[in-house]
C-alpha cells in the first residue's frame, strides 16, 4: 500500500480503527485480492458480512436490477422489497414485526425502545464480555468498561451477569427489570459458546419473570451457525431478535424483529429497508436456502474444527478450539492472536483477532473442504512461530 494513500487516511478519515497493512481491491467467492493482485483466502468474511461470498452474481445482478429501478424513496411510501423481506424474517424467525434500520447497533436502539415501550419499565441485564454495539443505547449493553469511559453516562440502566449463570441472573432482576439482552454465542469476546440448555434456561426465567428475551443475532444469524437464527437450536422463541450484518451479503441494514411493535411516530429511519438492501437481502436468503448453506455451515464448520484441534496437541501456543458452524475461535495461551493474524496474511489467509488471546474465523458460507483445507495449511505454518 503506498505511503500516499496511507497519509490520505490519516489525514481525513476519523483515526477509530486500527488496521492491517493491506489495501484490498477485489473480491470472489471465498478470495480477496489485494492492489498487487494478491490473492487472500478471506476467512473473516467482511466480519461475517459476505455469507454468499465476494461478488456473488445473484445478488449482484439482484443490486444492479434494484439500482436501475429504484434505489430510495425513504419509508413515506410503500416498497415491494422491503415488504417481501419482512415476510421471508417473519416466516424465518416466527416473529410477525420488523424494522428496519442500517446495522446491528442500530437493531438493537430500536429493542431498548421497544422493551421500553412494552413493559414500561427502564432497567436491562446483559452479560459480562457482552457487546451489542458502539451507539450509546448500545454500548450501555455492552460489557468492556474502556470503550465507554469517555462518553459516561449511558442509558439504559444495565445489570450484568456472567454468561451462563443463570442463578446469577435472576438474583439481578427487579421490579423494574424491562428485559435479558443476550448473544446466542459471544462473538467479539472470543466466540463463547454458553451450555446447551443455557438459552432455554434464560426463556424460562424471563417467562417466569414476566420480562422480555432480546437475542442479538448480528454476528450468529443468516445462517452462519447451521440455523438461520442460532437461537433456533435451543428450540426456543425469543421476544426480540436483532440481527444485522450478513443479511444483505455486505449492504448495510439491520432488522429488530418481534410480534410487539412500535407506533407511529415512536422511532424512525429514512433509509431503513430502503429497496437496494432490502432486494440484496431477499437475493442473499435465497441463495442460502437454495444452496443450503446452512447445511454446508455445519458440516464445513465441523469439519474445520475437527481438523483444528488435533493442533491443541503439537502446538503448545494453543489452548482450545471452540465454535459452531462457520463460527470459530481459537483460543491461544498467550497474547499473540494479533501476531498469528499478521503471520497468517502473509501467507495468504486473512483471520481475525477477536481477543489479544483468540484468533477468529467467519469465513463465507460458500466455503468448501478443499478451502478450508487450504487454509489449515496456512494456518498450521502460522502457528509455527
Amino acid at each position: 500500500m503506498s505511503h500516499q494513500l496511507k497519509q490520505l487516511e490519516a489525514d481525513h478519515v476519523m483515526q477509530t480503527y486500527k488496521r492491517l497493512d493491506l489495501l484490498l481491491e477485489k473480491g470472489k467467492g471465498c478470495c480477496v485480492y489485494d492492489e498487487a493482485g494478491k490473492r487472500y483466502l478471506d476467512f473473516v468474511g467482511g466480519v461475517a458480512t459476505c455469507p454468499v461470498g465476494h461478488s456473488n452474481p445473484v445478488v449482484t445482478a439482484a443490486i444492479i436490477n434494484q439500482a436501475e429501478q429504484l434505489i430510495s424513496v425513504s419509508n413515506l411510501y410503500y416498497t415491494e422489497p422491503q415488504i417481501l423481506l419482512a415476510q421471508k424474517l417473519s416466516q424465518l424467525s416466527g416473529l410477525q414485526k420488523s424494522f428496519f434500520g442500517h446495522s446491528g447497533a442500530d437493531s438493537i436502539e430500536t429493542a431498548i425502545k421497544l422493551a421500553k415501550k412494552v413493559t414500561r419499565k427502564k432497567e436491562f441485564i446483559a452479560f459480562k464480555d457482552a457487546f451489542h454495539g458502539r451507539t450509546t443505547g448500545s454500548l450501555a449493553l455492552t460489557w468492556k468498561p474502556q470503550l465507554k469511559e469517555s462518553f459516561l453516562p449511558l442509558a439504559p440502566v444495565v445489570k450484568f451477569a456472567d454468561y451462563g449463570d443463570v442463578k446469577g441472573l435472576e438474583a439481578l432482576i427487579t421490579d423494574n427489570t424491562a428485559a435479558v439482552v443476550l448473544e446466542p454465542i459471544q462473538g467479539e469476546a472470543g466466540i463463547i459458546v454458553p451450555e446447551e440448555n443455557f438459552l432455554r434456561q434464560v426463556r424460562e426465567v424471563c417467562t417466569r419473570h414476566k420480562i422480555l428475551m432480546i437475542v442479538d443475532e448480528v454476528q450468529t444469524g443468516v445462517g452462519r451457525t447451521g440455523k438461520f437464527f442460532a437461537y433456533q437450536h435451543a428450540g426456543i422463541k425469543p421476544d426480540i431478535v436483532t440481527a444485522a450484518k450478513g443479511l444483505a451479503n455486505g449492504l448495510p441494514i439491520g432488522v429488530c424483529l418481534s410480534d410487539y411493535e412500535l407506533g407511529r411516530g415512536d422511532h424512525g429511519s429514512t433509509l431503513g429497508g430502503n429497496n437496494l438492501s432490502a432486494a440484496a437481502a431477499l437475493a442473499t436468503i435465497g441463495y442460502i436456502e437454495k444452496h443450503n448453506l446452512m447445511k454446508n455451515a455445519t458440516t464445513v464448520g465441523n469439519y474445520l474444527t475437527d481438523k483444528l484441534k488435533p493442533l491443541q496437541k503439537t502446538t503448545p501456543l494453543i489452548k482450545s478450539v471452540r465454535g459452531q458452524g462457520l463460527m470459530i475461535g481459537i483460543e491461544l495461551n498467550q497474547d499473540k492472536a494479533s501476531l498469528i493474524v499478521e503471520q497468517a496474511q502473509q501467507r495468504g489467509l486473512l483471520c481475525n483477532a477477536a481477543t489479544p488471546n483468540v484468533v477468529r474465523l467467519l469465513p463465507p458460507l460458500i466455503l468448501t473442504k478443499r478451502q478450508a483445507d487450504d487454509g489449515l495449511v496456512i494456518l498450521r505454518g502460522a502457528f509455527k512461530l
